[in-house]
This record gives structure tokens, C-alpha cells and sequence, in this order.
């Protein structure tokens, strides 16, 4: 008479067979679990790696070239010109009370002309309060030669800028612009010189007081809010901010404002994808062939088993089971050292000064000399998809394999 018990009730005595019989080869099973483990926490720091990537370039961009999130008129964003400047500055208040922002900047950017005794050349000049400007920006933490700003009359430049046109810290430049009211020159100081690190920015870098700016352009006011927030929360603290704005006003995340980078980062992680599904599929093998191993070196002990009257279709989910267990616990211990890694890799910039002594080819890539990874829940999918992949090619070779032993022969084998 066929049983009557439950599928789930007549699985549980295999189940309790399989996890004895993986601490009876501890050698084997630890193999396996370490097998497991480093396929999970590989899984989990490449995609700490790729998503770090996307997460360090626009970090970099945010704090040297732009801002976390950026505050400007319509207008402004569609032609950066101060004519289209902020008519008051009024907004600072209730936007610093937008919950997520941590400092307000203004500034006051326009195209100017930089002359020194040598040479001339064209440059965006970036008016800015010294004080307000070290909470929104790294630019101050990069003065590698002299200081950073303190009163009007001063300016800071890319340290490969002021070779070019010939100057040093001491020596005067002359910056003039065309203003509102007509053209204006005015004579500055070079107070320090910037080593960001960042492809083309220390060839460029123009920093000087908003007070002169204001002078140079007939600008009152500013034409850009810098805003300082957490990273990785730009884009949503960027619509709150909205909120509270007035028409005729934007506020714009990182994302929005990196331009043809974003094309970049985006084919990046494009190409990226297929890459992490081979290497899935390839830990997937590598855990699959390493079970298939197993199934090999212990024929023998199928045969027993199967000839103490377990049928060869159990015999095969046996192995599945046994494999199954294995993989958890390799996919858990692999979870939590690969989270633990990506944590670290998050949270201290341990990757970015190693990168950084590669040289001009890891800067030309948008970096600074930061680079954190991430850390994001997706990443347990991800390596449970490997061991699933891993635990049915088990199912298909190496557990068919068993159920197909025939005990006389399997039991006569070395």
C-alpha cells in the first residue's frame, strides 16, 4: 500500500541524512563551503566595486566641479550666464531647513579672462564664500601650495593652471570679465594653489572671493546655491528642496548635472552586467564540479547506501540535499564576510589612495583620489542566484549520476 505521509514529512529523515552525512567528510564539506563562500563574497565586492565606481565618480564631481545638489534659475541651467543670475538670496533660509541639507553655499560663476605678466587665458572664474565653500566643496582640503581663501583680493588656481600662464603663490593676476554695466578688470593676489587630482580641473580651477566677483559681473546676488547632503541621497534631497522654491527656480542632484558623464557611467555598468553573470556562471561551475568530485570519490558509499534499500531516485536527492546544505552555509558565511568587506569599503577610502598611485589614467577616469564602495541589498540576489545555479547543475550531473549507480558495481569500485 502506497504511504500516506506528507512529501515534507517523508523528506525530513533525507534531509537530517544529508547534514550528517556532510560533517562525516569534514574535509570535503569545508572544501565546499569555502568554495561557496568565496564565490558569494566575490559576487558581493565586484558589485560593491561597480556600484562604488558610479557612486566615487559622482562624488568627485559633486564636490570639486559642482555641487551635491545645485540650486540655480531655469534660465541658468539652460545658459550659465549672470544675466540669469538669482534675483534674491532669500531662498538660503527655508531651503537650509529642507531636512537631508547640511550647509548652503553661494556662489557666482561666470567667463572671465586670467592674465599674468606672461601669458592669458580664458577660464570660468568660481566667486565663492571662503567660509561657507569648505562645507559644500573638498577644493579648500586640496591647497597643496599657500592657503585658501580668506578676504576679497584673493585667488586660488589649479596648481597646473598657474604653470601655464607662469605664476606662484605671491604674485599678482589681473581677471576681467564683462559686467552688467560694461567691462571690468580687477587685480588679485594668488593666495594657494590646488592639487584636486581631478582630470582637467587643476588646469582650470579660477577661485576668488564672491565680493569681487560681484564686482566683476555687476552681479548682486549669486547665480548658483551649492548645497551640502548626504552621499548618495542627492537626487532625493534635490526634490525636496524643490518643494520649497519658488517658480522660476531648480534644484538639480549630481546626477542631473554631470552631463556626457552620465553616458559613461551608464554603458560602464552596462558592460558590467554580463561580466558579473559570467563570473556567476563560472563560480557556479567551479561549485558544481567540485560536488561532482565528491559524488566520484565516495561511490563506494552510494553503493552501501543504495544497497541498504535506498531507492537510486532518493539516492540522487540525497546528494541534492547535500548539496543544498553545503551551499548555505557557504552562501551565508560568504554573505556576511563579503558584507563585511563592502562595509569597509564604504564606509573608510581604502581603495582610492591604491588607485591613486596608478597615476593620470585612474584621475582621467573622473575620480578624485576617493573611492568608496557600496553596500546595497540587491547583492544577496545576486550570489543566490550563483548558488542556485551552482545547486541545480548539481541536481542535473552530479545527483543523477548517483541515482544511476548500480550497488553491485558501484560497491566493487576502488
Amino acid at each position: 500500500m502506497a504511504s500516506t505521509a506528507p512529501k515534507g514529512a517523508a523528506a525530513t529523515p533525507l534531509v537530517r541524512l544529508a547534514w550528517r552525512n556532510l560533517w562525516r567528510h569534514r574535509q570535503r564539506t569545508v572544501l565546499l563551503i569555502v568554495v561557496v563562500a568565496y564565490a558569494t563574497l566575490s559576487t558581493v565586492i565586484y558589485w560593491s566595486f561597480i556600484d562604488g565606481y558610479e557612486g566615487s565618480v559622482m562624488n568627485a564631481y559633486a564636490r570639486y566641479i559642482a555641487a551635491p545638489v545645485r540650486i540655480a534659475s531655469a534660465a541658468w541651467h539652460e545658459d550659465p550666464d549672470p544675466e540669469h543670475a538669482l534675483a534674491d538670496l532669500s531662498v538660503i533660509e527655508p531651503v537650509a531647513q529642507v531636512r537631508g541639507v547640511r550647509a548652503v553655499a553661494p556662489r557666482l560663476v561666470f567667463p572671465g579672462l586670467l592674465q599674468s605678466s606672461y601669458a592669458a587665458v580664458g577660464a570660468e572664474i568660481r566667486g565663492v564664500h571662503p567660509a561657507a565653500e569648505g562645507r559644500v566643496s573638498q577644493i579648500p582640503n586640496k591647497i597643496g601650495e599657500g592657503r585658501w581663501l580668506v578676504g576679497p583680493g584673493e585667488v586660488v588656481l589649479g596648481k597646473e593652471l598657474a604653470q601655464r600662464i607662469d605664476v606662484r603663490v605671491g604674485e599678482r593676476v589681473v581677471v576681467s570679465a564683462g559686467a552688467l554695466a560694461g567691462p571690468q578688470a580687477l587685480g588679485l593676489t594668488v593666495v594657494g594653489l590646488a592639487e584636486t587630482g581631478v582630470a582637467g580641473l587643476d588646469e582650470t580651477l579660477v577661485v576668488g572671493h564672491l565680493e569681487d566677483a560681484r564686482l566683476l559681473t555687476g552681479v548682486a546676488t549669486a547665480t548658483t546655491l551649492a548645497l551640502d547632503v548626504p552621499r548618495g541621497r542627492e537626487g532625493e534631497v534635490a526634490r525636496r528642496v524643490q518643494e520649497v522654491l519658488p517658480p522660476g527656480l531648480e534644484a538639480r542632484g549630481a546626477w542631473d548635472l554631470v552631463g556626457p558623464i552620465k553616458g559613461d557611467i551608464e554603458a560602464g555598468k552596462a558592460f558590467a552586467l554580463p561580466l558579473g553573470l559570467f563570473l556567476g556562471l563560472f563560480a557556479a561551475l567551479a561549485v558544481a564540479s567540485t560536488i561532482f568530485v565528491s559524488v566520484l570519490e565516495r561511490t563506494r558509499e552510494f553503493g552501501v547506501i543504495a544497497a541498504l534499500g535506498l531507492p537510486p531516485r532518493r539516492l540522487g536527492t540525497l546528494v541534492t540535499y547535500e548539496a543544498l546544505l553545503a551551499c548555505a552555509v557557504g552562501w551565508g558565511v560568504g554573505l556576511v564576510l563579503g558584507y563585511g568587506v563592502a562595509w569597509l569599503l564604504a564606509s573608510y577610502n581604502l581603495l582610492g589612495p591604491l588607485f591613486a598611485a596608478v597615476g593620470e589614467g585612474f584621475q582621467e577616469t573622473g575620480l578624485a583620489d576617493e573611492f568608496y564602495g557600496a553596500v546595497r541589498p540587491a547583492y544577496i540576489l545576486y550570489s543566490a542566484i550563483t548558488v542556485a545555479v551552482a545547486v541545480g547543475l548539481s541536481a542535473l550531473f552530479p545527483a543523477r549520476r548517483a541515482a544511476r549507480l548500480q550497488p553491485a558495481e558501484a560497491m566493487r569500485s576502488a
